[in-house]
């Protein structure tokens, strides 16, 4: 239930960053970091990474022991993958936005299923020392990638141009060079083709999670042990900040240590609430309908946002923006109701979800 739990919390916050009333209005904790560097906001996604990792030591632990094989498990695995790519494919450009010219390839869909079959493949066919072997790689690969390999027609990183440098470097320049005109910046991509490789990272330290909570140790010493190596992670991720610093947009080495180490201070935190001590009631089940149909609570809430970016009005005003001016801003100052817009916009999905959960519908692909 912890897992589902963390699951769920982490999907209403990534409906709240999300749907702001008036991004620019909104507190700086629902505001993604400019650059380099963190905000709350910052964590959402690679938790969920982190969560799909746990999640996937479970269920193909519990398939094998049903009897089914390698094989079939694969060829669920590139299924769900391939109709994760589609649908988030499918999201860039709803609801009249499909232009092949500019139409985005990649996306947060996208980056969940790349990571997924690539660590589900690495979880039929290597043990859990493989896992931390290529969890190194994909970590000290990036950073040599990022840091030493000269960018074309810019130079050598730290000794031509500065380090990170938001457009001069390896990763935005790949991107245009394979992309250019389908990248959700313009110059580069927050979930482009370089960074997928420390994204994979993220998921592979979920299943190493998963392991830990799968074996026979006491649960006290696996929220123990998850809560001790999340502490390690959340130091080690800030000292590794001062050579290589912590950016979402580039998913650097940094940023998926810290993170990591922070989702498994909050997991062990769900942990033992409701799965040692089983403080279980009315207070958690908000969070289960979410955690429940994750994917459809997000799509679902990606859906109507778009429908509503695009519906324009009469005045000139999108219905979002109609909505939010008419009803929201009277209520409260700028930034409470940009807050409270966001809310709401919570609990419209936590209600379509929740009669999903009423009926026992829970959608998987």
């Amino acid at each position: 239930m912890s897992l589902d739990l963390f699951r769920g919390a982490t999907i209403a916050a990534m409906i709240l960053v999300n749907n702001a009333g008036d991004e620019p209005n909104s507190y700086w904790p629902l505001k993604h970091a400019e650059w380099n560097g963190w905000t709350p906001t910052d964590l959402v996604f690679p938790f969920f990474l982190f969560i799909v990792g746990v999640a996937m030591a479970f269920s193909f632990s519990s398939r094998l022991k049903r009897g089914e094989s390698r094989r079939e498990l694969l060829g669920h695995v590139l299924w769900r993958g391939l109709a994760l790519f589609a649908l988030g494919i499918f999201l860039n450009g709803f609801p009249n936005q499909y232009h092949l010219a500019s139409w985005r390839v990649y996306g947060v869909l996208q980056r969940i299923a790349i990571c997924y079959v690539i660590s589900a493949i690495l979880a039929l066919w290597a043990d859990w020392r493989g896992w931390i072997l290529t969890i190194i790689g994909c970590l000290v690969g990036y950073w040599i990638l990022m840091r030493f390999v000269p960018v074309p027609g810019f130079g050598v990183p730290t000794h031509d141009i500065p380090l990170l440098d938001p457009d001069r470097n390896l990763a935005a320049w790949l991107d245009r060079q394979l992309l250019a005109g389908h990248l959700y910046e313009g110059t580069r991509d927050p979930e482009g083709v370089l960074s997928t490789i420390p994204a994979i990272a993220t998921s592979l330290l979920g299943m190493l999670t998963g392991h830990w909570l799968r074996s026979p140790r006491s649960a006290q010493s696996k929220a123990l042990g998850m809560a001790s190596f999340g502490l390690l992670g959340v130091v080690v991720g800030t000292v590794f900040n001062l050579g290589f610093p912590i950016n979402k947009k580039l998913w650097t080495s940094s940023y998926v240590v810290f993170t990591a180490g922070l989702a498994l201070l909050c997991l062990a935190l769900c942990y033992w609430i409701v799965d040692v001590k089983q403080w279980r009631g009315l207070w958690n089940k908000p969070f289960l309908v979410f955690g429940m149909n994750a994917i459809a609570a997000y799509v679902f809430a990606e859906t109507i946002s778009h429908l509503l970016d695009h519906a324009h009005t009469s005045t000139g005003l999108s219905l979002q923006e109609l909505v939010y001016h008419q009803v929201f801003v009277p209520l409260a100052s700028p930034v409470n109701a940009s807050l409270l817009y966001a809310m709401c916009y919570v609990l419209i999905c936590w209600a379509a979800m929740w009669v999903l959960y009423r009926k026992n519908i829970f959608l998987k692909i």
